[in-house]
C-alpha cells in the first residue's frame, strides 16, 4: 500500500513559502510515498519537481473558477488560466488527459458550500472527503457523504502551506502505475485518513500573502 497526500502547496502559490524541494523532502520524511504539487493557478514548479523526483510527484493546479470555487486538475500538462468558467475548467482538465478532483467543496467561499456540484455533475472523477485544514467536522462528513452518494472515489489531503502540515491527510491506496487510470482506480479502492491541522496554519497563509504583496510593490 501506498500513502499519497493529494493537495499539497509550494511557493509558487501566493500564500506559501514552501521551498519546492523541501516539499518533497518533507513528505518523504513523514512516510508520504507520493504528493499532488497543486499550486493555486499554476504548475511551474509541480512540473520542475516531476522531471527531477518523476512517479513521486503528481503534477496538479488548484484553479480559481471564475465562479470563485476552486476546482483542481491532476496529471496537468497545460496550466489553465485563473478566472475560467468551472464547466470549462473541467473539460480543459480532461482534454489534457488529467483527473478533475473538487477540494473542500462545502467550504465557505473556495468551495460554494457545494452549490456548483450539480451543476459539474458527470465532469468530476473524486472529491475531497477530507481537507485537514477544514476546521467544521461537518464540512469533511458532508464531503464524504456526497461522494459516497454519487459513486465517486473520495480523495484527502493536508492542503499544505507549510512544511509542518504535509502528510496531516492522505489516500491510503494500492501500488499504482504513474498514469491517471490507474491513479484513479487506486484512489476508488484506497482510504482516506487524516487529522485537523492547528488553527494557526492560516497565519502563515497570511503572512506569505502580505511577505508577496510588499515585494510586488517593492519591486514595482
Amino acid at each position: 500500500m501506498m500513502q499519497v497526500d493529494m493537495h499539497v502547496h509550494t511557493r509558487a502559490s501566493h500564500d506559501c513559502l514552501s521551498d519546492p524541494e523541501r516539499v518533497v523532502a518533507v513528505a518523504a520524511q513523514r512516510g508520504i510515498d507520493r504528493i499532488c504539487i497543486t499550486d493555486h493557478n499554476e504548475i511551474g514548479a509541480a512540473l520542475e519537481l516531476k522531471a527531477k523526483h518523476g512517479a513521486r510527484v503528481i503534477v496538479g493546479e488548484e484553479v480559481k473558477t471564475a465562479e470563485g470555487v476552486d476546482v483542481i486538475g491532476l496529471f496537468m500538462r497545460e496550466r489553465i488560466p485563473k478566472g475560467t468558467p468551472a464547466r470549462d475548467t473541467c473539460a480543459r482538465i480532461r482534454a489534457q488527459g488529467g483527473i478533475v478532483y473538487i477540494p473542500h467543496p462545502f467550504a465557505r467561499g473556495k468551495g460554494g458550500r457545494g452549490r456548483l456540484l450539480p451543476e459539474l455533475e458527470g465532469a468530476i472523477d473524486i472529491i475531497e472527503g477530507f481537507n485537514a485544514r477544514l476546521h467544521e467536522p461537518v464540512l469533511n462528513e458532508r464531503a464524504e457523504r456526497y461522494a459516497r452518494n454519487a459513486g465517486l472515489p473520495v480523495g484527502a489531503g493536508s492542503d499544505a502551506h507549510t512544511l509542518r502540515e504535509i502528510g496531516r491527510a492522505y489516500v491510503r491506496v494500492p501500488d499504482f502505475d504513474d498514469d491517471p487510470a490507474a491513479f484513479l482506480d487506486a484512489v476508488r479502492r484506497g482510504s482516506t485518513h487524516g487529522k485537523a491541522s492547528s488553527r494557526l496554519v492560516h497565519l502563515a497563509s497570511t503572512w506569505a500573502k502580505l511577505r508577496g504583496r510588499s515585494e510586488t510593490e517593492r519591486s514595482g
